[in-house]
């Protein structure tokens, strides 16, 4: 589990909260359900409004996502799989593969070896490939594109409650007892349109594009390897032709392991 969004999310909402307590405030004076539905229904309302369903359900399924932990571990294992194929297939040919092309769990995987074992051209498997790749980002591209309709829904929608709420004041005027704490509350929708944009929502969709991003560099490695595999190279060459994908990354990782040391 990736804790950072966990994390980000604490500190949104706690330093809110904490600066509106040293300011003298009430918790209670921003626990508003009325605010709460019009912000929420409303925007996600307007979101809904502007995407299919499927891409709605989508978009949330996707948003679970963003505890997912991008593990170097990970694709090193997905370096080291195509390694031994290349080496399998090198001794025993590419039919020795056919097992693993209908039997690996993953999809795009499947694909790559079996275009391999199918014997068709590198040249082709890579464009076929790339095609698929390029297919699928766009689609995941629509669940980030959500939230972020959805933030930039949120604060014109808290908006709208502050001016309901005001409204609201403005028709009871006779009783100016209540007038400051009527205002105080028309506003507290704004506060949670401002909240749900920039705490939840622009975030989460930040997240998913970097998930898109370590997606694609999978499928990049993938692609390349297989295609290196085809071409019949060495194993070894492949690897270290793949661990170059990971240069950036492993380095950084390893810095920040030696620095937490």
């Amino acid at each position: 589990m990736d804790i950072a969004p966990l994390i980000g999310l604490i500190l949104g909402f706690g330093a809110v909260l904490g600066g509106a307590v040293l300011e003298g405030l009430h918790i209670s004076s921003l626990i508003q359900p009325t605010a709460a539905i019009i912000v929420l229904g409303g925007t996600f309302g307007a979101t809904f409004t502007s995407f299919p369903l499927s891409v709605a359900i989508g978009a949330f399924r996707d948003a679970s996502k963003v505890f997912k932990p991008a593990s170097l571990d990970e694709s090193r294992k997905l370096i080291a799989d195509i390694c031994a194929f290349a080496a399998q297939a090198r001794k025993n040919g590419l039919l020795a593969l056919e097992q693993e092309a209908k039997n690996h769990k993953d999809r795009f995987m499947r694909k790559a070896i079996s275009l391999s074992v199918d014997g068709v051209d590198p040249a082709d498997i890579q464009g076929l490939l790339e095609t698929d790749m390029t297919a699928d980002e766009e689609h995941a591209k629509m669940s980030a594109e959500f939230f972020e309709a959805a933030g930039g829904y949120a604060p014109t929608i808290g908006i709208i409650g502050a001016v309901l709420g005001l409204i609201h004041v403005m028709s009871n005027l006779e009783d100016t007892s209540k007038l400051g704490a009527g205002i105080a509350v028309a506003f507290v929708a704004t506060i949670y349109g401002l909240v749900v944009a920039n705490i939840v929502c622009l975030p989460i969709a930040s997240k998913i594009k970097f998930l898109i991003k370590e997606e694609t560099v999978r499928k990049e490695i993938i692609i390349a390897g297989i295609c290196a595999m085809q071409s019949g190279q060495n194993p070894r060459l492949i690897g270290e032709r793949l661990n170059a994908f990971l240069g950036t990354r492993a380095e950084k990782a390893a810095g920040a392991s030696e620095g937490g040391s």
